[in-house]
């Protein structure tokens, strides 16, 4: 069973950078799709961004294109979310969550995926 450990977050001023990690972990996950999720107070869940392993797919959410990348490296077995240029609305709880392909940009939903890491927080001051 995949298991999924996200790291990484705290805070930082708006326009600057940060960087998560998500440990993948329990199995194979040649054939999935793993995204980055987030989550603010009172907020519904909202995908920011995945990748298919078997691949180099990418997806985004509109508000995070040209600013966040998402990125496997396989031999460590990591998911990265770098985010750069960061606004106070990027402020939340950033989730990564793996489902069993296929991967595509609308399937990016909190209710496709299964497997989900405990979270981290971002903060983003003004």
């Amino acid at each position: 069973q995949v298991q999924l450990q996200e790291s990484g977050g705290g805070s930082v001023q708006a326009g600057g950078s940060l960087r998560l990690s998500c440990e993948v972990s329990g199995g194979a996950y040649s054939n999935y799709c793993i995204a980055w999720f987030r989550q603010a107070p009172q907020k519904e869940r909202e995908g920011v961004a995945a990748t298919y392993t078997g691949g180099r797919s990418t997806f985004y959410t509109d508000s995070v294109k040209g600013r966040f990348t998402i990125s496997l490296d396989k031999p460590k077995n990591t998911l990265y979310l770098q985010m750069d240029s960061v606004k106070p609305e990027d402020s939340a709880k950033y989730y990564c969550a793996a489902k069993i392909q296929p991967c595509t940009a609308v399937g990016v939903r909190e209710e496709n995926f299964g497997v989900w890491g405990q979270g981290t927080q971002v903060t983003v001051s003004s």
